[in-house]
């Protein structure tokens, strides 16, 4: 029996849709034997590096990947009668950097150029990105399976000779094996397609859960997302629970007519070698004025004359050895641009009227950047030690909390923007996750409890931040006997346990922008 990977895999970062959590996915493919596995979140890749972490730790390799949106049309295009019309499915694969890259730059033009209910991007621009990406077919909903369920088989073979001519020989038609009637017809006429066109097939399981008995858990998920109860009948429903991570010999068994559909999903895993690097940081140039011949002699300019400022002429040899000590290591450890460029924005926001913060958490530790400007704490007089910040036996990122006025905070962030560029500054994404309360509310609501009963659950958790049900359970002596003698608050509690602490919505951090670029 042939090896087989998984190339079509939804992770929690398919918001209130994907149900393996990231962590759990490479330990389910290690469980199975399996050597690789791929993520393919709906439209984003917020999963991506911690996925390559976790695979890493469990010793998998990790494919990255994106189930794309594409518009039918234009990605300009907004006006559509159905709902169907908006968007077809695809799965994109990242073979190497190149890929990678072009992967999310397709991914953002969805958000900044073609979103309409999803992210959307099209032919024009999926053409143009396409070197160093692996693309399948997509599901029911790919243009290619539509087109055969609406018995369109002219426009289907025209739709896969397009991808075909683009991709070559890294397109590829996709099966799955998940038990709906309408996919058993798609997959013979794909098979036909495939051999007709000579476009290799790979067999996929549009995995949105980890295990079979995962099944009802997801269907709360989704009435979840769609504000529906399990009893609606117009509910989004998945028609089998056959949608999870199987194992070689189930797949093997489906697909035993076409077992080049399962070797091909060890061919794509290999064709795809992205690592993701860590620890390495890029940050965009400061342009010192022309009489200082490096950045380090600027710096030691700037922070020589903030001394003074700050201690006077003759400060003492303990401040003049901190400060050659920090000096030493800012510069050792690469940070001096870091430290020019955050005190540059702060001085431009002293300079224009809008406050700025004292400064607060490790930073505050540096005397340098209390030299310069950057915080208005003394670390001497404080007692603050420099190594929280830095410190070169521990290689990380050093990271200046600075508060700006809710009112002038934009100025600042187009002031960064016009300096160094639009590419060297993001906006930070943070998550709403369903926490331990919110998720017995939202599971109740679901399974028709009445509210004063479900409520009455949601109360015996203690207000503690971050606490988790299991921890109530143990604590809550009352939680815990209406757990063990009544099935339905049994059911409620272990159905929220399965999704507690998963994204349930995305949206802009409150510090708003990163003034550093780091590499992939």
């Amino acid at each position: 029996m042939s090896d087989f990977v998984h190339l079509h895999v939804h992770s929690e970062y398919s918001l209130l849709d994907g149900m393996c959590r990231i962590k759990e996915i490479p330990k389910r493919a290690k469980e199975l034997g399996m050597k690789a596995i791929a993520l393919t979140d709906h439209g984003v890749m917020f999963g991506s590096a911690l996925f390559y972490q976790a695979c890493q730790k469990e010793g998998i390799k990790a494919i990255t990947g994106c189930e794309m949106y594409v518009a039918p049309g234009s990605r300009f295009d907004k006006d559509f009668s159905r709902d169907d019309d908006k968007y077809n499915h695809l799965i994109l694969l990242v073979k190497d950097k190149e890929g990678y890259q072009n992967l999310i730059k397709l991914v953002s033009i969805g958000f900044t150029e073609g979103f309409y209910s999803k992210p959307r991007i099209d032919k024009e621009v999926l053409k143009q990105y396409s070197k160093g990406l692996v693309c399948l077919s997509g599901c029911l909903a790919g243009e290619v399976s539509k087109a055969i369920l609406e018995d369109n088989f002219e426009k289907a073979e025209q739709v896969a000779l397009w991808y075909k001519e683009v991709f070559g020989e890294d397109y590829y038609l996709e099966i799955q094996n998940n038990g709906v009637r309408e996919q058993v017809m798609v997959n013979q006429q794909l098979i036909s397609l495939a051999r007709k066109l000579n476009i290799p097939l790979v067999a996929t399981n549009d995995a949105h859960y980890l295990r079979r008995e995962d099944s009802f858990n997801h269907e709360i998920l989704l009435c979840m997302q769609t504000g529906k109860r399990i009893t609606d009948s117009d509910r989004m429903r998945f028609e089998t629970d056959e949608f999870y991570i199987k194992s070689t010999e189930e797949m093997a068994d489906y697909f035993e007519a076409v077992p080049e559909a399962i070797e091909n999903t060890i061919k794509i895993a290999d064709k795809c070698n992205f690592d993701f690097e860590f620890g390495v940081t890029k940050l965009p140039n400061y342009d010192v004025p022309k009489e200082f011949k490096t950045h380090e002699e600027y710096f030691r300019h700037l922070t020589e004359k903030g001394l003074e400022e700050r201690y006077g002429k003759n400060y003492s040899d303990e401040i003049k050895a901190r400060a050659e000590y920090e000096m030493s290591v800012i510069s050792k450890m690469g940070y001096v641009d870091y430290y020019l460029i955050v005190w540059d924005f702060i001085h431009y926001a002293k300079t224009h009227d809008i406050p700025v913060g004292p400064g607060r958490g490790s930073g505050a530790g540096s005397i340098l950047a209390y030299a310069i400007g950057i915080t208005d704490i003394d670390p001497i007089k404080y007692g603050l030690l420099f190594e929280r910040f830095l410190n070169p036996e521990r290689i990380s990122m050093p990271d200046f909390d600075v508060d700006f006025s809710d009112e002038k905070r934009e100025k600042v962030i187009e002031y960064v923007t016009k300096k160094y560029g639009a590419d060297h500054v993001s906006q930070i994404i943070t998550f709403g996750t369903l926490a331990a309360k919110n998720v017995i509310r939202s599971v109740g609501r679901v399974l028709n409890i009445p509210l004063p009963e479900v409520d009455k659950i949601a109360k015996l958790i203690p207000r503690e931040i971050h606490i988790t049900i299991d921890q109530a359970l143990e604590e809550v002596k009352e939680l815990k006997a209406l757990y063990e003698e009544d099935e339905q608050v049994k059911r409620l509690i272990d159905i929220s346990r399965s999704l507690e602490g998963m994204p349930k919505n995305a949206s802009t951090h409150a510090c708003r922008s990163c003034y550093y670029k780091r590499s992939s």
